[in-house]
């Protein structure tokens, strides 16, 4: 008996592995997430959930998205269901206004209210570029948001990109994983314009890179879903490379640039770019033959993707028999990990030496 109590207390995790692998689960914090594309957030407020955070979006005169948790301070009820006042919300509940730094700066049923010019609400750091809204997702430590930087082709005037991004019923790190994975082209999407070439075997290797690293099947390229790269700078993010004939226009090879941003532990909310090389005229024949010819395709793409991580058994990733061409879901797994795990240890040292910033300081 002595030996099976010794055995499950070596076998059981510590307090901080449970954490990380919690942490891990909902989403890694002190990055910037894509959490919506652009259109979708006008002058009305609008609800979403990222990393299990309910939070109100919406739009001033001047065009600036805001952001704030989803929650009027005085009884909780959700600020998406009131209306905007340019830089502030109104709770529809009993009219209590709150600014986009969480300050609340009226109270219309009571004068002189207590909460009145007090910070009451989360509020988030905003980005918009590429077609979305990006949010800071700090922890206590972290209330300032690194620099917001972007893959070059989201940025340079060089290249065109056209978003797309849908809601899949999986958890951010299945959806990764289906990327860092692409021998998966040649099965999943063997009957895709894009994928029905190329080798059905094929040794993979990984190389690093400044940001991460590539993952690469060995001895082919520009054939087939050959590679993908995986980067960590301020954000998270996958680049892959498809090649294109002369047939889809101009502007070389196909690009895709992926960002996954959780929605919960069950959900996430996929975003990718799709872009080539292509500026000047070229860029408006670009995105015209791709909204006339390939975009049905490349939805089709996606669904057989979203079918198959949808309908994958409960805690699938706890009953895998991995081998060699999984090496790059494996390394973006450890890197992920060791990063929930850093940012777990650096809560608890500085909790232990004294109190932790409160959630709403923390937030901005």
């Amino acid at each position: 008996m002595a030996m099976s109590i010794a055995s499950d207390a070596r076998s059981a995790p510590s307090a901080d592995a449970v954490a990380a692998e919690a942490l891990l689960n909902r989403g890694l914090r002190n990055l910037w997430y894509p959490v919506a594309p652009g259109w979708m957030v006008a002058s009305a407020p609008v609800g979403i959930t990222r990393l299990s955070e309910n939070i109100v979006l919406w739009r001033d005169a001047d065009g600036q998205v805001h952001a704030l948790e989803d929650r009027c301070p005085h009884r909780g009820a959700r600020l998406t269901l009131g209306w905007a006042l340019g830089d502030r919300v109104a709770c529809w509940y009993h009219g209590v206004e709150v600014r986009h730094d969480g300050v609340v700066p009226r109270v219309p049923a009571q004068a002189n209210a207590p909460m009145e010019g007090k910070r009451c609400v989360r509020s988030y750091h905003v980005r918009e570029a590429a077609g979305a809204i990006f949010l800071w997702f700090g922890d206590a430590l972290h209330a300032e948001p690194a620099e917001f930087t972007l893959p070059m082709e989201l940025t340079s005037p060089d290249y065109a990109a056209i978003l797309c991004t849908a809601h899949w019923k999986c958890n951010y790190r299945y959806a990764i994983d289906n990327v860092m994975d692409p021998m998966h082209g040649a099965y999943l999407h063997a009957q895709s314009h894009s994928m029905a070439e190329g080798d059905k075997h094929a040794e993979m290797r990984l190389r690093k890179t400044e940001t991460g690293f590539v993952f690469e099947k060995a001895g082919q390229r520009g054939v087939n879903f050959d590679w993908t790269e995986f980067g960590v700078t301020d954000s998270l993010w996958l680049r892959l490379e498809i090649p294109y004939g002369k047939q889809a226009g101009p502007g070389g090879a196909f690009t895709i640039v992926g960002m996954v941003a959780p929605v919960d532990e069950e959900h996430c909310r996929v975003f990718f770019w799709r872009i080539r090389k292509v500026s000047g005229w070229q860029r408006d024949t670009w995105k015209f033959l791709y909204r006339a010819r390939l975009e049905g395709l490349h939805w089709d793409v996606l669904e057989q993707d979203r079918v198959v991580l949808e309908d994958m058994a409960p805690q699938a990733r706890e009953h895998e028999f991995l081998y060699q061409h999984d090496a790059g879901l494996g390394r973006v797994r450890t890197t992920l990990a060791k990063m929930a795990r850093d940012q777990v240890k650096a809560l608890a040292a500085a909790s232990a030496d004294k109190p932790v910033a409160g959630a709403v300081s923390a937030a901005e």
